[in-house]
């Protein structure tokens, strides 16, 4: 469930892709970049991945001057091991193609969610075909499952779409606000609606921080820990991270 800050938040501000890779037009020049964090939450799609504890994460990437790109991130994550599981962190794989017509560029790619050894009895690994669509500083995805998606049965098809803005508030500041639905196929109870709203800053040399408000409308009784605390509740999520 790719997304450096905060998940899903994921053509969010200062992350990649989580998620995941955003749309944007074909970098001029082949370029090869690493990146690590931190952050006190990792939210993707607005549910805790880390029992709403602080979770490290890195990743790398190589982008093509012909508009390909491939990339892995990965995560610390608990939700695996609160469901029962036995794997302790998460490894996105990815590869798309970034282009533009006229003035609305787009990026099709296909993204894997690796959960090692995951031991569930519905395996969570999952398999994601993505598109989107960028025009002026707004973004449309929609990613769809072509298997089971995270460990739930039956819900090949299900799907999520988001819709996010990028406003450059200059000073090396940026705002982006957030809406998106995930759908479970054949497990509705769990489909729901999550929101962000990031504030990034630019703190120069590769290194740039997030602050998000997210939340959901998640069913309280169905996203929880062990302990019994909502995944899904509003809450800041901030992260750190540093790129080279």
């Amino acid at each position: 469930m790719k997304k450096i800050f905060v998940p899903s938040l994921m053509a969010l501000a200062l992350g990649s892709v989580s998620g995941l890779a955003q749309a944007q037009t074909a970098t001029p020049e082949s370029s090869l970049s690493f990146n690590v964090g931190v952050t006190s939450d990792y939210r993707y799609r607005g549910i805790s991945q880390s029992r709403l504890q602080p979770a490290l994460q890195g990743g790398v990437d190589y982008a093509d001057k012909s508009g390909f790109y491939v990339g892995a991130w990965g995560s610390s994550i608990k939700w695996i091991k609160d469901a029962g599981g036995d794997a302790s962190a998460e490894l996105d794989l990815y590869a798309g193609y970034k282009g533009a017509v006229g003035d609305v560029s787009y990026d099709l790619g296909f993204l894997r969610y690796e959960y090692p050894s995951n031991k569930l009895a519905v395996s969570a690994n999952t398999n994601e075909i993505y598109g989107a669509a960028t025009f002026g500083p707004a973004t449309l995805k929609y990613s769809h499952a072509i298997s089971n998606l995270f460990g739930f049965a039956n819900s090949k098809n299900s799907y999520y779409v988001d819709l996010s803005g990028t406003f450059d508030l200059g000073g090396g500041f940026s705002l982006v606000p957030h809406v998106g639905y995930q759908s479970v196929k054949n497990n509705g109870a769990y489909s729901y609606t999550d929101y962000a709203l990031t504030l990034g800053k630019d703190l120069g040399n590769g290194l740039s921080a997030t602050a998000a408000l997210v939340g959901t409308d998640a069913d309280k009784a169905l996203y929880v820990t062990p302990a019994g605390k909502f995944t899904g509740k509003t809450g800041l999520v901030v992260g750190l991270k540093y790129a080279f």
